[in-house]
């Protein structure tokens, strides 16, 4: 039986990875499998995950102000044309997670980005255009991520396709966000 986790400031029952923190508490309430409107959203949501990867949730959330500064907002063209010299400032800024790997990805799915903004109108428009209503057609989008984009496996595309909305995420039964 799942344990009922609430969270001590508002007595609400969360999943339990978000029940005890206030900064985890407030990604899983207002962000956490809410559509993003931007194609810079996409880009900064797609970043997290892909920054996330071997660590903690909560170490993204906390680097997020300083990454979102470092990588100009995340637009798409800005971030694209990033070069050696903001590889280096990237890799050497303390305040973000300095995975050069990470950083590499997220400056080449920027372009990626940018590519299929210029054949759909949007990045947006071309993942609306994703099917994604049956569980093969979520199954489909892994590999089609994996193929487009650098640093996304299944479980990190799985993770952004929650985040952004695009997939229901997944609420532990007792979690005052699940549905039936």
């Amino acid at each position: 039986m799942a344990k009922r986790m609430v969270n001590p400031e508002d007595g609400r029952p969360r999943c339990e990875w978000a029940a005890t923190d206030p900064l985890l508490a407030t990604y899983h309430d207002r962000q956490w499998g809410k559509a993003i409107r931007t194609d810079a959203g996409h880009l900064e949501r797609l970043t997290q995950e892909v920054f996330q990867c071997g660590l903690s949730w909560k170490i993204v959330l906390v680097k997020s102000p300083a990454l979102h500064e470092a990588f100009a907002g995340f637009e798409p063209e800005r971030v694209a044309r990033f070069g050696k010299r903001e590889l280096n400032r990237l890799v050497n800024d303390e305040r973000i997670i300095r995975n050069r790997r990470k950083i590499e990805a997220t400056i080449h799915n920027a372009g990626v980005m940018i590519a299929l903004a210029e054949e759909h109108g949007s990045y947006r428009n071309w993942l609306k255009k994703q099917p994604a209503t049956s569980e093969a057609e979520i199954a489909s989008l892994y590999p089609l991520f994996k193929q487009t984009f650098k640093f996304m496996g299944p479980e990190t595309t799985k993770c952004y396709l929650m985040g952004c909305g695009k997939i229901p995420p997944f609420h532990e039964p007792h979690c005052y966000m699940a549905t039936d």
